[in-house]
């Protein structure tokens, strides 16, 4: 399995070896999509929350009496039918939306997000990437001259000053292998990996 290499001018420099197992295997749709929506439900929060009848704040009297008015029998205003009453089934703020992914599971998950994007060209090697201090225009410079514009950068070690540089452009992101997820694997449209990177891709991943 061959990767594609490129330079720091965003040039073609050869191929580089890799792992058929790990950038070569087959996509599953089904697969993908459980991972992806599994990490993100566990990244919520739990914080919505409604109120019930007993947590509104209406009066409990009865509104009118029960029979002689010609209208539907009424208990309270904090009735679920009326409008600003409780809800039936309200939302808990403690509520948990985490699902479960076995670890087999999840590295199959991003080894088919990694095989898909080299089929689809949207994935390349690179040496290093490195800035010499943490500016943002340097960085955008230095993306802007290798043809890249909505991009992901996945490094072995991350690099202070390359991280800093990004964190104020809207479509860059760094990040080190360990922390690759695969909803941004997937949501960016250029990944870029540097070569300790794959290497640690494939101790964890292949």
């Amino acid at each position: 399995m061959e990767l594609k290499l490129i330079n720091d001018k965003g040039a073609d420099a050869g191929t580089m070896p890799a792992s058929a197992e790990l950038f070569g295997r087959d996509y599953s749709e089904a697969l993908v999509h459980q991972v992806v929506t599994a990490y993100q439900a566990n990244a919520r929060s739990g914080n919505r929350a409604q109120k019930g009848r007993s947590d509104v704040q209406k009066s409990t009297k009865k509104p009118w009496r029960q029979k002689g008015t010609g209208r539907a029998r009424a208990g309270m205003a904090s009735s679920p039918l009326w409008r600003g009453g409780g809800r039936i089934f309200p939302n808990l703020p403690d509520e948990n939306f985490s699902q479960k992914v076995n670890k087999k599971m999840h590295r199959a998950g991003i080894a088919a997000i990694l095989s898909q994007l080299v089929r689809e060209d949207r994935l390349s090697v690179i040496d290093n990437m490195t800035l010499e201090s943490p500016k943002t225009k340097l960085l955008a410079i230095k993306l802007k001259s290798m043809g890249l514009e909505q991009v992901l950068i996945i490094t072995d070690t991350l690099d202070d000053n390359l991280y800093l540089s990004s964190r104020n452009l809207p479509d860059v992101m760094v990040m080190e292998a360990k922390h690759a997820d695969p909803v941004n694997l997937v949501r960016f449209a250029k990944v870029i990996l540097t070569k300790g990177a794959v290497k640690q891709f494939e101790e964890v991943l292949a």
